[in-house]
């Protein structure tokens, strides 16, 4: 059975040029990063594929440019989550 796997995200345009992974982890681990999302109100996404790419990045840096696209559209769904929010 494969271990459950999970990175976490920051992107502010005004201080990054690229979204930067800010933790990541699996099993016990991924488990925890989600459950400090959700009990912070961070939407989570599951994309399997898209998370085994992001764990090859370090922690604190920036995501290489081949996952722009598809970071970026989970940014906008996230963005369309908190916006239905309000």
């Amino acid at each position: 059975m494969e271990r459950k796997k999970a990175v976490a995200l920051r992107y502010d345009p005004e201080k990054d040029k690229a979204p930067v992974v800010v933790a990541k982890g699996q099993g016990s681990l991924a488990e925890r990063i989600i459950e400090m999302a959700k009990k912070e109100g961070i939407p989570v996404v599951e994309d399997r594929e898209l998370v085994e790419a992001l764990v090859r990045v370090d922690v604190f840096e920036e995501i290489p440019p081949v996952l722009y696209e598809a970071v970026a559209k989970v940014l906008v769904f996230v963005r369309r989550i908190r916006s239905s929010q309000l």
